[in-house]
Protein backbone atom coordinates (compact mmCIF):
# COMPACT_ATOMS: atom_id res chain seq x y z
CA UNK A 1 0.00 0.00 0.00
CA UNK A 2 1.49 3.33 -1.08
CA UNK A 3 1.30 5.97 1.66
CA UNK A 4 -0.66 8.75 -0.08
CA UNK A 5 0.26 11.43 2.47
CA UNK A 6 4.03 11.34 1.83
CA UNK A 7 5.79 13.09 -1.02
CA UNK A 8 8.66 10.60 -0.69
CA UNK A 9 8.77 7.32 1.21
CA UNK A 10 12.47 6.36 1.06
CA UNK A 11 15.56 8.25 2.15
CA UNK A 12 19.29 7.57 1.86
CA UNK A 13 20.53 9.16 5.07
CA UNK A 14 19.49 11.08 8.14
CA UNK A 15 20.44 14.34 6.41
CA UNK A 16 18.24 13.40 3.45
CA UNK A 17 15.43 12.50 5.84
CA UNK A 18 15.59 15.84 7.66
CA UNK A 19 15.81 17.87 4.47
CA UNK A 20 13.24 16.11 2.32
CA UNK A 21 10.59 14.50 4.51
CA UNK A 22 7.30 16.09 3.52
CA UNK A 23 3.69 15.32 4.46
CA UNK A 24 0.87 16.33 2.13
CA UNK A 25 -1.28 17.77 4.88
CA UNK A 26 -4.99 18.36 4.10
CA UNK A 27 -6.88 21.33 5.51
CA UNK A 28 -9.39 19.00 7.16
CA UNK A 29 -8.99 15.36 8.10
CA UNK A 30 -10.88 12.67 9.96
CA UNK A 31 -8.94 9.45 10.50
CA UNK A 32 -12.14 7.41 10.78
CA UNK A 33 -13.28 8.35 7.28
CA UNK A 34 -10.08 9.32 5.48
CA UNK A 35 -8.01 6.33 6.58
CA UNK A 36 -10.18 3.55 8.02
CA UNK A 37 -13.19 3.86 5.72
CA UNK A 38 -11.09 4.81 2.70
CA UNK A 39 -8.85 1.75 3.02
CA UNK A 40 -11.87 -0.44 3.75
CA UNK A 41 -13.53 0.76 0.53
CA UNK A 42 -10.46 -0.16 -1.54
CA UNK A 43 -9.36 -3.29 0.34
CA UNK A 44 -12.14 -4.52 2.64
CA UNK A 45 -10.30 -7.79 3.35
CA UNK A 46 -7.01 -6.15 4.35
CA UNK A 47 -6.02 -7.29 7.86
CA UNK A 48 -6.45 -4.53 10.44
CA UNK A 49 -6.15 -6.04 13.91
CA UNK A 50 -5.22 -9.39 15.45
CA UNK A 51 -6.25 -9.89 19.09
CA UNK A 52 -5.54 -12.61 21.63
CA UNK A 53 -5.69 -12.95 25.40
CA UNK A 54 -4.31 -15.14 28.20
CA UNK A 55 -7.30 -17.49 28.09
CA UNK A 56 -7.04 -18.73 24.53
CA UNK A 57 -9.29 -16.07 23.04
CA UNK A 58 -8.46 -15.05 19.48
CA UNK A 59 -10.08 -12.58 17.07
CA UNK A 60 -8.98 -11.07 13.78
CA UNK A 61 -10.58 -8.07 12.09
CA UNK A 62 -10.32 -6.76 8.55
CA UNK A 63 -10.44 -3.09 7.64
CA UNK A 64 -13.96 -3.65 6.32
CA UNK A 65 -15.09 -5.11 9.64
CA UNK A 66 -13.41 -2.29 11.57
CA UNK A 67 -15.12 0.31 9.43
CA UNK A 68 -18.55 -1.24 10.01
CA UNK A 69 -18.10 -1.81 13.75
CA UNK A 70 -16.83 1.73 14.30
CA UNK A 71 -19.88 3.12 12.48
CA UNK A 72 -22.13 1.04 14.72
CA UNK A 73 -20.24 2.41 17.73
CA UNK A 74 -20.75 5.94 16.43
CA UNK A 75 -24.50 5.33 16.20
CA UNK A 76 -24.53 3.84 19.72
CA UNK A 77 -22.78 6.93 21.10
CA UNK A 78 -25.24 9.20 19.32
CA UNK A 79 -28.16 7.20 20.70
CA UNK A 80 -26.80 7.99 24.16
CA UNK A 81 -26.68 11.70 23.40
CA UNK A 82 -23.01 12.08 22.51
CA UNK A 83 -22.37 14.73 19.89
CA UNK A 84 -19.46 16.58 18.32
CA UNK A 85 -17.15 18.09 20.95
CA UNK A 86 -18.46 15.93 23.82
CA UNK A 87 -15.85 14.15 25.95
CA UNK A 88 -16.05 10.39 26.52
CA UNK A 89 -13.69 8.47 28.79
CA UNK A 90 -12.67 5.00 27.58
CA UNK A 91 -11.51 2.47 30.20
CA UNK A 92 -11.29 -0.58 27.96
CA UNK A 93 -7.91 -2.15 28.81
CA UNK A 94 -6.74 -4.03 25.70
CA UNK A 95 -10.21 -5.15 24.60
CA UNK A 96 -10.74 -4.91 20.84
CA UNK A 97 -13.86 -2.83 21.51
CA UNK A 98 -11.46 0.04 22.24
CA UNK A 99 -10.79 0.38 18.51
CA UNK A 100 -14.50 0.36 17.67
CA UNK A 101 -15.17 3.06 20.26
CA UNK A 102 -12.16 5.24 19.44
CA UNK A 103 -13.01 5.29 15.74
CA UNK A 104 -16.72 5.76 16.45
CA UNK A 105 -16.00 8.87 18.50
CA UNK A 106 -13.64 10.08 15.80
CA UNK A 107 -16.34 9.81 13.14
CA UNK A 108 -18.80 11.95 15.08
CA UNK A 109 -16.14 14.47 16.13
CA UNK A 110 -16.35 13.69 19.84
CA UNK A 111 -13.36 13.80 22.19
CA UNK A 112 -11.86 10.51 23.34
CA UNK A 113 -10.16 10.36 26.73
CA UNK A 114 -8.36 7.01 26.96
CA UNK A 115 -7.77 6.03 30.59
CA UNK A 116 -6.08 3.17 32.37
CA UNK A 117 -8.07 0.58 34.30
CA UNK A 118 -5.80 1.15 37.31
CA UNK A 119 -7.48 4.43 38.20
CA UNK A 120 -9.01 4.60 41.65
CA UNK A 121 -11.92 6.72 42.86
CA UNK A 122 -9.85 9.86 43.54
CA UNK A 123 -8.12 9.56 40.15
CA UNK A 124 -11.44 9.31 38.36
CA UNK A 125 -13.02 12.18 40.29
CA UNK A 126 -10.06 14.42 39.41
CA UNK A 127 -10.21 13.49 35.71
CA UNK A 128 -13.98 13.81 35.37
CA UNK A 129 -14.03 17.24 37.02
CA UNK A 130 -11.02 18.48 35.08
CA UNK A 131 -12.20 17.41 31.64
CA UNK A 132 -15.98 17.66 31.81
CA UNK A 133 -16.61 14.05 30.81
CA UNK A 134 -20.17 13.34 29.58
CA UNK A 135 -19.89 9.56 29.37
CA UNK A 136 -17.68 6.75 30.64
CA UNK A 137 -17.40 3.50 28.69
CA UNK A 138 -15.55 0.70 30.44
CA UNK A 139 -14.96 -3.01 30.75
CA UNK A 140 -17.43 -4.84 32.99
CA UNK A 141 -15.05 -5.90 35.75
CA UNK A 142 -15.99 -5.47 39.43
CA UNK A 143 -12.95 -3.38 40.40
CA UNK A 144 -13.39 -0.99 37.47
CA UNK A 145 -17.15 -0.77 37.83
CA UNK A 146 -16.93 -0.13 41.58
CA UNK A 147 -14.32 2.61 41.17
CA UNK A 148 -16.47 4.36 38.56
CA UNK A 149 -19.63 4.02 40.70
CA UNK A 150 -17.83 5.51 43.70
CA UNK A 151 -16.44 8.38 41.65
CA UNK A 152 -19.73 9.19 39.95
CA UNK A 153 -21.51 9.30 43.31
CA UNK A 154 -19.33 12.32 44.01
CA UNK A 155 -19.22 13.89 40.56
CA UNK A 156 -22.11 12.70 38.35
CA UNK A 157 -21.70 11.93 34.64
CA UNK A 158 -24.61 11.66 32.21
CA UNK A 159 -23.97 8.14 30.92
CA UNK A 160 -22.02 5.13 32.12
CA UNK A 161 -21.82 2.11 29.81
CA UNK A 162 -20.18 -1.30 29.58
CA UNK A 163 -18.83 -3.23 26.61
CA UNK A 164 -19.61 -6.65 28.06
CA UNK A 165 -22.85 -6.52 30.01
CA UNK A 166 -25.06 -4.00 31.74
CA UNK A 167 -28.60 -2.60 31.52
CA UNK A 168 -29.70 -4.90 34.35
CA UNK A 169 -31.80 -2.28 36.08
CA UNK A 170 -28.66 -0.45 37.20
CA UNK A 171 -27.41 2.89 35.85
CA UNK A 172 -25.13 0.99 33.48
CA UNK A 173 -25.99 0.74 29.77
CA UNK A 174 -25.13 -2.30 27.63
CA UNK A 175 -23.10 -0.64 24.88
CA UNK A 176 -22.63 -3.84 22.90
CA UNK A 177 -26.39 -4.37 22.73
CA UNK A 178 -26.78 -0.85 21.35
CA UNK A 179 -24.09 -1.53 18.76
CA UNK A 180 -25.68 -4.83 17.77
CA UNK A 181 -28.93 -3.09 16.92
CA UNK A 182 -27.33 -0.15 15.14
CA UNK A 183 -26.82 0.37 11.43
CA UNK A 184 -23.27 0.21 10.09
CA UNK A 185 -23.90 3.21 7.84
CA UNK A 186 -23.62 6.85 8.85
CA UNK A 187 -25.57 9.70 7.31
CA UNK A 188 -23.65 12.80 6.27
CA UNK A 189 -25.62 14.86 8.79
CA UNK A 190 -24.53 12.57 11.63
CA UNK A 191 -20.83 12.79 10.82
CA UNK A 192 -17.93 15.11 11.44
CA UNK A 193 -16.04 14.69 8.18
CA UNK A 194 -14.62 18.22 8.25
CA UNK A 195 -12.44 18.07 11.33
CA UNK A 196 -8.94 19.46 11.67
CA UNK A 197 -6.57 21.55 13.74
CA UNK A 198 -9.34 23.54 15.42
CA UNK A 199 -11.09 20.45 16.82
CA UNK A 200 -10.00 18.35 19.81
CA UNK A 201 -9.72 14.65 19.01
CA UNK A 202 -7.87 13.30 22.06
CA UNK A 203 -7.23 14.28 25.66
CA UNK A 204 -4.49 12.36 27.43
CA UNK A 205 -3.71 12.70 31.10
CA UNK A 206 0.03 12.58 31.74
CA UNK A 207 1.39 9.98 34.14
CA UNK A 208 2.04 12.47 36.95
CA UNK A 209 5.66 11.71 37.84
CA UNK A 210 6.20 15.22 39.24
CA UNK A 211 2.70 16.37 40.22
CA UNK A 212 -0.96 16.12 39.32
CA UNK A 213 -1.62 14.72 35.82
CA UNK A 214 -1.98 17.32 33.07
CA UNK A 215 -4.54 17.18 30.25
CA UNK A 216 -2.70 17.06 26.94
CA UNK A 217 -4.82 18.27 24.02
CA UNK A 218 -4.38 16.81 20.50
CA UNK A 219 -6.34 17.80 17.39
CA UNK A 220 -7.59 15.76 14.44
CA UNK A 221 -4.33 16.22 12.48
CA UNK A 222 -2.40 14.44 15.26
CA UNK A 223 -2.19 11.08 13.38
CA UNK A 224 0.10 12.63 10.76
CA UNK A 225 2.77 13.07 13.43
CA UNK A 226 2.92 9.31 13.81
CA UNK A 227 3.92 8.64 10.21
CA UNK A 228 7.50 9.11 11.42
CA UNK A 229 6.80 6.99 14.49
CA UNK A 230 5.46 4.00 12.59
CA UNK A 231 7.23 4.09 9.24
CA UNK A 232 10.70 5.35 10.11
CA UNK A 233 11.27 4.43 13.76
CA UNK A 234 9.19 1.28 14.26
CA UNK A 235 9.74 0.41 10.55
CA UNK A 236 6.19 -0.91 10.17
CA UNK A 237 5.74 -2.31 6.69
CA UNK A 238 2.90 -2.83 4.29
CA UNK A 239 1.21 -6.13 5.16
CA UNK A 240 3.19 -6.47 8.38
CA UNK A 241 2.01 -7.01 11.95
CA UNK A 242 3.12 -4.58 14.65
CA UNK A 243 2.99 -5.17 18.40
CA UNK A 244 3.49 -2.36 20.89
CA UNK A 245 3.21 -3.40 24.53
CA UNK A 246 1.01 -0.70 26.03
CA UNK A 247 -2.29 -0.27 27.80
CA UNK A 248 -4.83 1.64 25.72
CA UNK A 249 -5.09 4.21 28.50
CA UNK A 250 -1.70 5.73 27.67
CA UNK A 251 -0.41 7.75 24.72
CA UNK A 252 1.95 4.90 23.84
CA UNK A 253 -1.12 3.17 22.41
CA UNK A 254 -1.60 6.07 19.99
CA UNK A 255 2.07 5.72 19.06
CA UNK A 256 1.92 2.00 18.38
CA UNK A 257 -1.59 0.60 18.16
CA UNK A 258 -3.49 2.47 15.44
CA UNK A 259 -2.66 5.70 13.64
CA UNK A 260 0.75 5.42 12.01
CA UNK A 261 0.51 1.66 11.62
CA UNK A 262 -2.73 1.73 9.61
CA UNK A 263 -1.53 4.73 7.59
CA UNK A 264 1.47 2.79 6.32
CA UNK A 265 -0.39 -0.48 5.74
CA UNK A 266 0.56 -2.51 8.80
CA UNK A 267 -1.91 -4.48 10.90
CA UNK A 268 -1.88 -4.14 14.68
CA UNK A 269 -1.28 -7.02 17.09
CA UNK A 270 -2.97 -6.77 20.49
CA UNK A 271 -2.05 -9.05 23.36
CA UNK A 272 -4.72 -8.63 26.05
CA UNK A 273 -2.66 -9.80 29.03
CA UNK A 274 -3.56 -9.46 32.68
CA UNK A 275 0.05 -9.43 33.87
CA UNK A 276 3.35 -9.20 32.08
CA UNK A 277 5.23 -12.47 31.71
CA UNK A 278 8.25 -12.35 29.43
CA UNK A 279 7.79 -15.88 28.16
CA UNK A 280 4.13 -15.30 27.26
CA UNK A 281 4.94 -12.16 25.27
CA UNK A 282 7.74 -13.92 23.37
CA UNK A 283 5.38 -16.79 22.54
CA UNK A 284 2.83 -14.34 21.10
CA UNK A 285 5.50 -12.64 18.98
CA UNK A 286 6.58 -16.00 17.57
CA UNK A 287 3.12 -17.58 17.18
CA UNK A 288 1.48 -14.74 15.28
CA UNK A 289 4.49 -13.78 13.19
CA UNK A 290 4.93 -10.26 14.54
CA UNK A 291 7.17 -8.32 12.16
CA UNK A 292 7.87 -5.18 14.21
CA UNK A 293 7.88 -4.86 17.99
CA UNK A 294 8.05 -2.16 20.66
CA UNK A 295 8.38 -2.50 24.45
CA UNK A 296 9.88 -0.49 27.33
CA UNK A 297 13.42 -1.23 28.56
CA UNK A 298 12.12 -2.92 31.71
CA UNK A 299 10.54 -5.67 29.62
CA UNK A 300 13.66 -6.20 27.58
CA UNK A 301 15.54 -6.74 30.85
CA UNK A 302 13.25 -9.73 31.42
CA UNK A 303 13.42 -10.92 27.81
CA UNK A 304 17.19 -11.37 27.93
CA UNK A 305 16.83 -13.77 30.86
CA UNK A 306 14.95 -16.16 28.56
CA UNK A 307 16.47 -18.49 25.97
CA UNK A 308 15.74 -16.19 23.03
CA UNK A 309 17.06 -18.66 20.49
CA UNK A 310 14.30 -21.11 21.45
CA UNK A 311 11.68 -18.89 19.75
CA UNK A 312 10.92 -18.66 16.05
CA UNK A 313 11.57 -15.01 15.29
CA UNK A 314 12.08 -15.49 11.55
CA UNK A 315 9.43 -12.89 10.71
CA UNK A 316 10.55 -10.40 13.36
CA UNK A 317 12.47 -7.75 11.45
CA UNK A 318 12.75 -4.68 13.68
CA UNK A 319 12.57 -3.94 17.43
CA UNK A 320 12.38 -0.60 19.16
CA UNK A 321 12.44 0.61 22.74
CA UNK A 322 11.24 3.78 24.49
CA UNK A 323 10.07 5.08 27.84
CA UNK A 324 13.46 5.41 29.48
CA UNK A 325 17.08 5.04 28.32
CA UNK A 326 18.30 1.54 27.51
CA UNK A 327 21.08 -0.07 29.48
CA UNK A 328 23.89 -1.10 27.06
CA UNK A 329 24.11 -4.56 28.63
CA UNK A 330 20.48 -5.25 27.68
CA UNK A 331 21.14 -4.07 24.13
CA UNK A 332 24.08 -6.43 23.70
CA UNK A 333 22.38 -9.48 25.18
CA UNK A 334 19.24 -8.99 23.08
CA UNK A 335 21.40 -8.63 19.98
CA UNK A 336 23.26 -11.84 20.85
CA UNK A 337 20.00 -13.73 21.41
CA UNK A 338 18.06 -12.52 18.37
CA UNK A 339 20.47 -10.86 15.96
CA UNK A 340 18.31 -7.73 16.17
CA UNK A 341 19.51 -4.27 17.16
CA UNK A 342 17.29 -2.23 19.45
CA UNK A 343 16.41 1.22 18.13
CA UNK A 344 15.65 3.83 20.79
CA UNK A 345 13.60 7.01 20.57
CA UNK A 346 12.44 9.85 22.78
CA UNK A 347 9.13 11.64 22.98
CA UNK A 348 6.40 12.73 25.35
CA UNK A 349 2.62 12.58 25.61
CA UNK A 350 2.73 16.18 24.40
CA UNK A 351 4.84 15.26 21.36
CA UNK A 352 5.54 12.43 18.94
CA UNK A 353 9.01 11.02 18.18
CA UNK A 354 11.27 13.98 18.92
CA UNK A 355 14.51 12.08 18.40
CA UNK A 356 15.07 8.54 17.28
CA UNK A 357 17.42 5.91 15.93
CA UNK A 358 16.21 5.62 12.36
CA UNK A 359 16.95 2.77 9.88
CA UNK A 360 20.04 4.32 8.28
CA UNK A 361 21.61 5.14 11.67
CA UNK A 362 23.93 3.05 13.80
CA UNK A 363 22.35 2.59 17.25
CA UNK A 364 24.31 3.90 20.22
CA UNK A 365 22.93 2.01 23.23
CA UNK A 366 21.58 4.46 25.78
CA UNK A 367 21.14 7.28 23.26
CA UNK A 368 17.72 8.50 22.18
CA UNK A 369 19.10 9.07 18.67
CA UNK A 370 19.03 12.15 16.44
CA UNK A 371 16.38 14.79 15.81
CA UNK A 372 13.25 13.73 13.92
CA UNK A 373 12.11 15.77 10.89
CA UNK A 374 10.02 18.76 11.87
CA UNK A 375 11.58 19.03 15.33
CA UNK A 376 14.07 21.87 15.72
CA UNK A 377 15.84 20.88 18.92
CA UNK A 378 18.15 22.79 21.21
CA UNK A 379 19.73 22.33 24.63
CA UNK A 380 19.66 25.28 27.03
CA UNK A 381 21.76 25.76 30.14
CA UNK A 382 20.37 27.24 33.36
CA UNK A 383 20.94 30.76 31.97
CA UNK A 384 19.06 30.03 28.75
CA UNK A 385 22.10 29.79 26.49
CA UNK A 386 22.50 27.08 23.85
CA UNK A 387 24.79 24.30 24.97
CA UNK A 388 27.89 23.12 23.20
CA UNK A 389 28.61 19.51 22.24
CA UNK A 390 28.94 17.41 25.39
CA UNK A 391 27.34 20.03 27.64
CA UNK A 392 24.20 19.16 29.58
CA UNK A 393 21.10 21.29 29.24
CA UNK A 394 17.32 21.19 29.10
CA UNK A 395 15.96 19.82 25.83
CA UNK A 396 13.66 22.31 24.11
CA UNK A 397 11.68 22.39 20.86
CA UNK A 398 11.81 25.57 18.81
CA UNK A 399 8.39 26.32 17.28
CA UNK A 400 8.97 29.77 15.77
CA UNK A 401 9.27 28.56 12.18
CA UNK A 402 6.82 25.66 12.28
CA UNK A 403 4.97 23.66 14.90
CA UNK A 404 5.93 19.97 14.54
CA UNK A 405 3.26 17.62 13.23
CA UNK A 406 1.58 15.84 16.13
CA UNK A 407 2.71 18.32 18.77
CA UNK A 408 0.00 19.12 21.30
CA UNK A 409 -2.09 22.28 21.21
CA UNK A 410 -1.62 22.97 24.90
CA UNK A 411 -2.90 21.79 28.27
CA UNK A 412 -6.69 21.66 28.22
CA UNK A 413 -8.35 24.35 30.35
CA UNK A 414 -4.97 25.51 31.69
CA UNK A 415 -3.51 28.34 29.62
CA UNK A 416 -1.24 29.33 32.50
CA UNK A 417 0.45 25.95 32.64
CA UNK A 418 0.76 25.95 28.84
CA UNK A 419 2.52 29.33 28.93
CA UNK A 420 4.83 28.09 31.68
CA UNK A 421 6.30 25.36 29.46
CA UNK A 422 5.75 26.91 26.02
CA UNK A 423 6.67 30.56 25.56
CA UNK A 424 8.74 32.72 23.21
CA UNK A 425 8.25 30.08 20.49
CA UNK A 426 10.03 27.50 22.63
CA UNK A 427 8.60 24.41 24.31
CA UNK A 428 10.53 23.27 27.40
CA UNK A 429 10.39 19.49 27.76
CA UNK A 430 11.61 19.45 31.36
CA UNK A 431 14.16 16.77 30.41
CA UNK A 432 17.92 17.18 30.68
CA UNK A 433 20.17 15.78 27.97
CA UNK A 434 23.44 16.31 26.11
CA UNK A 435 24.42 15.97 22.46
CA UNK A 436 27.52 14.25 21.10
CA UNK A 437 29.61 15.22 18.08
CA UNK A 438 27.48 13.02 15.79
CA UNK A 439 24.23 14.74 16.74
CA UNK A 440 22.97 11.92 18.98
CA UNK A 441 21.11 13.00 22.12
CA UNK A 442 21.66 11.35 25.51
CA UNK A 443 19.09 11.52 28.31
CA UNK A 444 20.28 12.68 31.73
CA UNK A 445 17.04 12.97 33.72
CA UNK A 446 14.10 15.21 34.46
CA UNK A 447 15.20 18.77 35.19
CA UNK A 448 13.74 18.43 38.68
CA UNK A 449 15.67 15.20 39.22
CA UNK A 450 19.18 16.48 38.42
CA UNK A 451 21.34 16.45 41.55
CA UNK A 452 23.71 19.36 42.33
CA UNK A 453 26.49 18.13 44.63
CA UNK A 454 29.72 20.00 45.45
CA UNK A 455 29.51 21.95 42.20
CA UNK A 456 28.78 18.85 40.08
CA UNK A 457 25.54 18.24 38.20
CA UNK A 458 24.65 14.55 38.39
CA UNK A 459 21.93 12.92 36.30
CA UNK A 460 20.16 10.04 38.04
CA UNK A 461 20.06 7.77 34.98
CA UNK A 462 23.82 7.25 34.78
CA UNK A 463 24.00 6.24 38.43
CA UNK A 464 20.92 4.03 38.10
CA UNK A 465 22.42 2.33 35.05
CA UNK A 466 25.59 1.58 36.98
CA UNK A 467 23.62 0.13 39.88
CA UNK A 468 21.46 -2.02 37.59
CA UNK A 469 24.58 -3.75 36.28
CA UNK A 470 25.11 -5.21 39.75
CA UNK A 471 23.43 -8.61 40.19
CA UNK A 472 22.03 -7.66 43.60
CA UNK A 473 19.93 -4.81 42.18
CA UNK A 474 16.46 -5.47 40.75
CA UNK A 475 15.23 -1.87 40.65
CA UNK A 476 16.53 1.45 41.88
CA UNK A 477 15.88 5.18 41.95
CA UNK A 478 18.52 7.84 42.46
CA UNK A 479 17.63 11.18 44.06
CA UNK A 480 19.32 14.08 45.80
CA UNK A 481 19.20 14.66 49.54
CA UNK A 482 19.92 18.07 51.08
CA UNK A 483 23.38 18.31 52.65
CA UNK A 484 24.84 21.26 54.56
CA UNK A 485 28.33 20.95 53.12
CA UNK A 486 27.72 19.68 49.58
CA UNK A 487 24.30 21.16 48.79
CA UNK A 488 23.02 17.72 47.92
CA UNK A 489 24.34 14.19 48.10
CA UNK A 490 23.35 11.24 45.95
CA UNK A 491 20.94 8.74 47.43
CA UNK A 492 20.06 5.34 45.95
CA UNK A 493 16.77 3.71 46.88
CA UNK A 494 17.20 0.05 45.99
CA UNK A 495 15.00 -3.01 45.56
CA UNK A 496 17.22 -6.07 45.87
CA UNK A 497 17.07 -9.12 43.61
CA UNK A 498 15.88 -12.47 44.93
CA UNK A 499 18.53 -14.07 47.12
CA UNK A 500 20.04 -10.81 48.35
CA UNK A 501 19.31 -9.29 51.76
CA UNK A 502 19.83 -5.68 52.91
CA UNK A 503 23.04 -5.08 54.87
CA UNK A 504 25.75 -2.50 55.36
CA UNK A 505 28.08 -4.81 53.45
CA UNK A 506 25.79 -4.85 50.37
CA UNK A 507 25.44 -1.06 50.57
CA UNK A 508 29.24 -0.62 50.56
CA UNK A 509 29.56 -3.10 47.72
CA UNK A 510 27.09 -1.09 45.63
CA UNK A 511 28.89 2.15 46.42
CA UNK A 512 32.22 0.71 45.33
CA UNK A 513 30.62 -0.73 42.22
CA UNK A 514 29.34 2.72 41.14
CA UNK A 515 32.73 4.30 41.83
CA UNK A 516 34.37 1.88 39.42
CA UNK A 517 31.66 1.94 36.72
CA UNK A 518 31.21 5.71 36.54
CA UNK A 519 32.89 8.82 37.93
CA UNK A 520 33.68 8.40 41.65
CA UNK A 521 31.95 11.66 42.64
CA UNK A 522 28.64 10.17 41.44
CA UNK A 523 28.51 7.28 43.89
CA UNK A 524 25.51 7.16 46.29
CA UNK A 525 26.60 8.29 49.74
CA UNK A 526 23.23 7.09 51.03
CA UNK A 527 21.79 3.67 50.18
CA UNK A 528 18.29 2.75 51.34
CA UNK A 529 16.79 -0.70 50.76
CA UNK A 530 13.04 -0.93 50.17
CA UNK A 531 10.61 -3.65 49.13
CA UNK A 532 9.15 -1.55 46.30
CA UNK A 533 9.53 1.86 44.69
CA UNK A 534 6.74 4.45 44.51
CA UNK A 535 5.36 4.52 40.98
CA UNK A 536 2.67 6.14 38.91
CA UNK A 537 -0.19 3.99 37.65
CA UNK A 538 1.70 3.73 34.35
CA UNK A 539 4.68 2.18 36.13
CA UNK A 540 7.04 5.16 36.09
CA UNK A 541 9.12 5.78 39.21
CA UNK A 542 7.99 8.79 41.25
CA UNK A 543 11.30 10.24 42.41
CA UNK A 544 9.40 13.30 43.59
CA UNK A 545 7.67 11.14 46.21
CA UNK A 546 11.00 9.76 47.42
CA UNK A 547 12.30 13.33 47.79
CA UNK A 548 9.15 14.40 49.62
CA UNK A 549 9.42 11.45 52.00
CA UNK A 550 13.05 12.35 52.75
CA UNK A 551 12.12 15.98 53.37
CA UNK A 552 9.34 14.90 55.73
CA UNK A 553 11.85 12.84 57.71
CA UNK A 554 13.93 15.98 58.15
Amino acid sequence: MVCPWLERETFDSHADFLANFRVKLPLTFNFGFDVLDAVAAREPDRRALVWCDDHGGERSFTMGEMARESSRAARAFMALGIRRGDAVMLILKRRYEFWFALMGLCKIGAIAIPATHQLMKKDLVYRVKASGVKMILCVNEPSIRDAVDQALAETPVGVRALVNGGDDGSPWVDFQALMAGASDRLDEADCARKTGASDIMLLYFTSGTTGMPKMVRHNFLYPFGHLVTAKYWQCCRDGGLHLTIADTGWAKAAWGKIYGQWMCGSAVMVYDMEKFHARSVLKVVAKYGVTTFCAPPTMYRYFIKEDLQAYDFTRLAHCVVAGEPLNPEVYQKFLQGTGLKLHEAYGQTELTVVAGTFPWMTPKPGSMGCAAPGYELDLLDHEGRSCEVGEEGQLVVRTGVVKPLGMFDGYHRDAGLTRKVWHHDTYYTGDMAWRDQDGYYWFVGRADDVIKSSGYRIGPFEVESALLEHPAVLECAVTGVADRDRGQVVKATVVLSHGHAPSDEVARELQEHVKHVTAPYKYPRIVEFVSELPKTISGKIRRVQIRQNDEAKG
